[in-house]
Parts: structure tokens; sequence; C-alpha cells
């Protein structure tokens, strides 16, 4: 079978993804990509082009889809299939972009967990019986990533070009999901990225967030199975 490749997102690592892991990795390889190294979306593109298998299946969640739209630009060829997940196809908004200054200030100064505890944590889950679980397992990536990781993903995030003709030219089977509730990345902006994409599936998971690869994994892993199965 075709390899998966799953890219995270910000402050985020494979844990993200600890429920399709576990579901789909007896059938087919699976690398996880690390999105920390680079502060630029291109570098990171490029980096795991370099060693991500010759051909493979893609699937990227908020930073880690603006990632994999990189790579889908850059190397269409390799892509077999791809699924954006709670993510956004759009350049930075300048209001963003003046956001994110004193929050690097802040995390330069020592106040990592204070900013993923005040003003990232908030706007990533819905309601629901795995909040709390969650929010905790969001703190300790973020944590054990660190301050030079929030840094570098925090200049590539401000720094990213619009993508929206790179889906509008993409052939290939194509999911885009969203949690229902997702504040980061709406049900609209997702709406929008269907559109583009000839042929793309649009799922929208009930009862979840920006995350919900872990809010709501059944329903999540039912929609990637069908995706790669397609």
């Amino acid at each position: 079978m075709t390899p998966l490749v799953l890219l995270p997102g910000m402050m985020c690592d494979a844990r993200l993804f600890a429920p399709q892991i576990a579901a789909f990795s007896g059938r087919r390889a699976i690398l996880c990509a690390p999105i920390s190294d680079r502060s630029s979306i291109a570098e990171l593109a490029a980096d795991i082009l370099s060693y991500a298998p010759r051909r493979f299946a893609l699937a990227g969640l908020s930073m880690g889809g603006i990632v994999a739209m990189e790579m889908l630009r850059q190397a269409p060829d390799r892509i077999d299939r791809i699924a954006f997940l709670d993510t956004n196809p759009l350049a930075e908004q300048d209001e963003v972009k003046i956001r994110r200054l004193p929050q690097m200030m802040a995390v330069r100064e020592g106040g990592l967990e204070t900013i993923m505890r005040d003003e990232m944590k908030p706007n990533y889950l819905s309601d629901g019986p795995r909040r709390d679980k969650v929010l905790d397992l969001c703190m300790d990536m973020a944590l054990d990533l660190g301050p030079h990781v929030f840094l570098n993903q925090s200049r590539a995030l401000m720094d990213r070009v619009d993508q929206t003709q790179t889906l509008r030219v993409a052939d290939m089977p194509a999911l885009v999901l969203c949690g229902r509730h997702d504040a980061l990345c709406p049900v609209q902006r997702h709406e929008m990225m269907a559109d583009l994409i000839r042929g793309a599936t649009l799922d929208i998971i009930e009862g979840a967030g920006h995350l919900p690869t872990l809010e709501q994994p059944e329903h999540t892993n039912a929609a990637l199975g069908r995706w790669l199965d397609a």
C-alpha cells in the first residue's frame, strides 16, 4: 500500500495522530514528519520531500496542512492523494501577524507555557468529554517541543504565501476535513477549499473543534479511511 505521511499542527508532534497511527499502521507504512527545524514553509516542505517515500499519501492538520500545500506545489507528481485537516490556504492577515509579535516576545522571555495556556489552547477545542485530556496533551507536546520551535513556526506562518492556485490545479483524490466548531479555521474556509479542488470530498466532523483527530478520532478515522481507499 502507498505510504502515508502525516504532518502535525503548530506545537504538536506525532501524538496528535495517535488514533490514526493506531488505526492505519497495521496496513501501511506511516511517517509522521516534524515541522520544527526551519522558519520557512518552503524549506520545511523541501526538507520533508528530501526524505519522504518516492510516492505517498499526504495528510496535514493546521500548520501541517499549510506545509502539505507547499509540498503539493513543489512536487505534485510524488503525491498520490492529499488530505487537508483544519487548515488555511491563505496568506497570513496583517492583524494576525501583529498579534504574533507579542506572543513571540513573551516566549523569548520564558513565557511559552503562559502563551499556550492563555492565548492558544482556549482556541483549539470544542466542549466535549475529551476536552481536558486533549488540552493537557497539547500542553505536553508544546512544552516538549519548546520555545525555539514556537519561534520557528511563528515566523514560517507569518511569511507564508497564498496557495489557492495550488489547490485549483490539484489532480488527485483529495479530502478536506474540519471540526464543526473550529474557531481557528472555520467551516466556511474548508468549503472554499473543497470548491477549489476538483472532485474533493468535504467532511465536517460534528462535536469537534480544531483537533478532530483527537476530539472525534472514530469519525475522523472513518473519513480518512474512505479517502485512503478511494
